[in-house]
């Protein structure tokens, strides 16, 4: 993967060994307002990205990427299949990447680290021809009330193709849809309601589930979201690949 930063302030870079792990595990249980650190058994395996704030010496934010070599392979043995039902994708027959248990730390704003995550996100994708990105999108808390515009917006704009929209899986979901005799929100609140994460895939010409997931473990609300690295503007990607910056090699 490339190291990237911005302004030099923050750099990515792979995670090596069970220090880097841990640190990881334990930004994430902060992150998501968890009484310990955070760790499953999709963590092995993983390559763990975190990106640090050189100028304050911590870490500033982490996610980890799953590589799946088909389809077939993500439906049955990805995070989000627990979740969802991910059958339509198995007719995807070219390596795709699932982005998970993203989080910055608490408290730090700097649009730098989303553009630095997207960054090596991209060198990701990139060194591993990977062809479709996708995973758990999060709304923080459990209770899907203040998200009603989000959601509908999300319904109205930006739902899965049907070729490969996920069914439903999870005991507890909510349709994004509003019903008829509900009227739609303000546009812009909608969006800023939305997380930083999930804006950005959908200015990539992203997608979201119809339906969003409340998981009470995490304490979050999630969607479904996949990206079609195809899909992507043109100058979008060259925005994306003008954050890499200098290399260093994948382990």
């Amino acid at each position: 993967m490339t190291s990237v930063d911005a302004g030099r302030r923050y750099i990515a870079r792979i995670g090596a060994g069970a220090a880097d792990l841990a640190a990881a595990q334990a930004l994430r249980g902060l992150a998501f307002g968890l009484s310990q650190a955070d760790g499953d058994g999709f963590d092995e395996g993983a390559v763990h990205v975190l990106i640090e704030d050189r100028r304050e010496g911590i870490l500033a934010a982490c996610f980890r990427l799953g590589l799946f070599v088909s389809g077939i392979d993500a439906a049955e043995s990805s995070y989000s299949a627990q979740f969802y039902d991910l059958a339509r994708l198995t007719a995807f027959p070219e390596p795709m990447t699932e982005l998970g248990r993203f989080c910055v730390r608490p408290g730090a704003r700097d649009p730098d680290i989303l553009r630095v995550a997207w960054g090596a996100i991209t060198a990701h994708v990139d060194a591993g021809g990977i062809t479709f990105l996708f995973g758990c999108t999060s709304f923080a808390g459990t209770d899907p009330k203040p998200y009603s515009q989000s959601f509908a917006a999300l319904a109205a704009q930006h739902l899965a193709p049907r070729r490969f929209a996920p069914a439903r899986r999870a005991a507890q979901v909510v349709p994004l849809a509003r019903s008829p005799s509900e009227q739609p929100g303000d546009g812009i609140e909608a969006r800023m309601m939305m997380p930083p994460l999930l804006r950005s895939y959908l200015g990539m010409g992203g997608w979201v589930s119809d339906h969003a997931v409340i998981d009470p473990a995490m304490n979050t609300i999630h969607v479904f979201t996949g990206l079609e690295i195809a899909r992507i503007p043109e100058a979008r990607k060259r925005r994306l690949r003008s954050t890499l910056d200098g290399a260093a090699p994948a382990r």
